[in-house]
């Protein structure tokens, strides 16, 4: 059951964008820990990407608001914290592609100008 309800978080994360970044931040690598209770209380820490983004104030919220309004979670408790603090390395190889860095594959860094995204 917590794994589903967890799924259902995460899920629930990726329909959050950062409004100046066009990727969601479960992608962009802003959550930090999500913790289930037996009860369905829901604890999610998360960063920014900066302390002086200028939605620290409503992103905290919604991630809360979209959270407690799912199935079967009684309670969501959201935590900003800033340690470690973000860099791009926290992003998933899908969040950096959307935004046009280099892939990190392993040892080997691909530069996006050699990977062939047509068929």
């Amino acid at each position: 059951m917590a794994d589903e309800l967890r799924n259902r978080v995460v899920d629930a994360l990726k329909t959050i964008y950062d409004p100046e970044i066009p990727v969601n931040i479960w992608e962009l690598g802003l959550i930090y820990g999500i913790d289930i209770s037996p009860e369905n209380d829901v604890a999610v820490r998360m960063t920014l990407t900066a302390p002086n983004c200028p939605v620290a104030e409503s992103m905290p919220a919604q991630v809360k608001y979209k959270i407690e309004n799912l199935p079967g979670v009684r309670s969501a408790k959201v935590d900003i914290v800033f340690d470690p603090p973000w860099d791009r390395s926290k992003m998933s190889d899908a969040a950096k592609f959307a935004l046009g860095f280099d892939l990190d594959l392993g040892r080997d860094v691909v530069p996006l100008s050699r990977i062939n995204t047509r068929r």
